[in-house]
């Protein structure tokens, strides 16, 4: 799950338990709203801690057959 999708879930979840007061049969939307409200802050804490802090590096080689492996910060990460 993404930075996005977890703060989507975050705003639902708080939108169903915080500005809506209707009742629906048999589902109790403020236990669904503080359930998905969890569900993106587990989430958001997943997407940062584990995915974020990974390492970086280029391999690069020149005519010579030469490879050097460079460990870098300004490397984009691939798309998931």
């Amino acid at each position: 799950m993404g930075i996005g999708a977890s703060i989507f879930l975050i705003a639902l979840g708080a939108i169903l338990t915080f500005a809506l007061e209707v009742e629906v049969g048999g589902i109790d939307l403020d236990v669904v709203g503080w359930i998905l409200m969890i569900a993106g802050v587990l989430g958001l804490l997943f997407t940062t801690l584990i995915w974020g802090p990974r390492r970086r590096t280029a391999v690069t080689s020149d005519s010579t057959g030469y490879q050097r492996v460079e460990e870098r910060d300004d490397i984009a990460r691939p798309p998931m």
